[in-house]
């Protein structure tokens, strides 16, 4: 369960001091402050959704989204997402994991982007062509002669079945919004 500060006040109401009955709550462990403003009630949350939650809008992607695909190996603990409009990236550390924000192009923030219900809680996610999309759009200064195939399944670890079964025809429509030469030998690589 998420609160915000404004539900949280109006649910101490009865207490002299609202404020001091929320820092009691919190020192006890009774509700658990992941930021100004946004709190959860001990572990009733889904880690997911909390990240969508964190900072928006977002949706889940890069490493994070490329290992609940599959497309990697790792089991990633920070939760890595999307914003755009935002111009840096942003770290949440809070009481139950790390949450990074990473800028991406807003022509391409609302493409393949689903929405995937978990435990009853919803949040958003990029497709799995979309999570490799966006993890190629983020490498910075790679030589144009560098090898693809290297960077693949060498540097990112990608699941080399993975990647060649992502619909082509997905990618075909996202790359070009990118606009980044390394999505298109990507594309080529592929095809």
């Amino acid at each position: 369960m998420y609160f915000d500060t404004l539900y949280l006040m109006e649910s101490l109401a009865e207490y002299a001091s609202p404020k001091s009955k929320l820092t009691t709550m919190i020192k006890s462990g009774e509700v658990i402050k992941i930021k100004r403003g946004l709190y959860i009630k001990d572990n009733d949350y889904n880690r997911n959704t909390l990240a969508n939650i964190i900072y928006g809008p977002s949706y889940i992607s890069f490493e994070y989204a490329l290992s609940w695909h599959g497309i990697i190996p790792e089991k990633v603990q920070v939760v890595t997402s999307a914003v755009f409009n935002k111009n840096k990236d942003k770290l949440f550390e809070t009481p139950v994991g790390k949450f990074l924000y990473r800028y991406i192009n807003p022509l391409v923030y609302y493409q393949s982007v689903v929405l995937i219900e978990e435990e009853n809680e919803p949040f958003l996610i990029a497709t799995k062509e979309k999570a490799v999309c966006d993890t190629l759009y983020k490498i910075k200064k790679l030589k144009a002669d560098y090898d693809i195939e290297k960077l693949l399944f060498d540097d990112l670890r990608f699941d080399r079945e993975q990647v060649f079964s992502l619909d082509k025809k997905e990618l075909k429509l996202l790359v070009p919004l990118y606009r980044k030469k390394l999505l298109d030998r990507f594309l080529k690589f592929l095809t």
